[in-house]
């Protein structure tokens, strides 16, 4: 498995870290776009939960809760679980 680079802000890193335990992925996206990356949810349809996750947010800590807010409520985490 390819490692993937960290985020620059701590707070951001720490909330994918968290995604990533929960079960989501990490997509890598394209040289000119202005998220950082994309976390997908467990669930590997249209339907799953998709969130971008920004490079420079106006506001990292909020943007970090944001991230952690959409992973604890995806409602399709009971797959991984059973």
């Amino acid at each position: 498995m390819r490692r993937r680079k960290r985020h620059p802000n701590k707070e951001i890193e720490t909330a994918i870290v968290f995604a990533e335990s929960r079960g989501w992925r990490y997509q890598k996206t394209g040289k000119s776009a202005h998220a950082w990356c994309r976390l997908l949810c467990v669930l590997r349809d249209r339907e799953g939960c998709a969130l971008s996750v920004w490079s420079t947010p106006r506001n990292p800590e909020m943007h970090a809760k944001q991230i952690i807010r959409c992973v604890k409520h995806c409602p399709h985490y009971f797959l991984r679980t059973h």
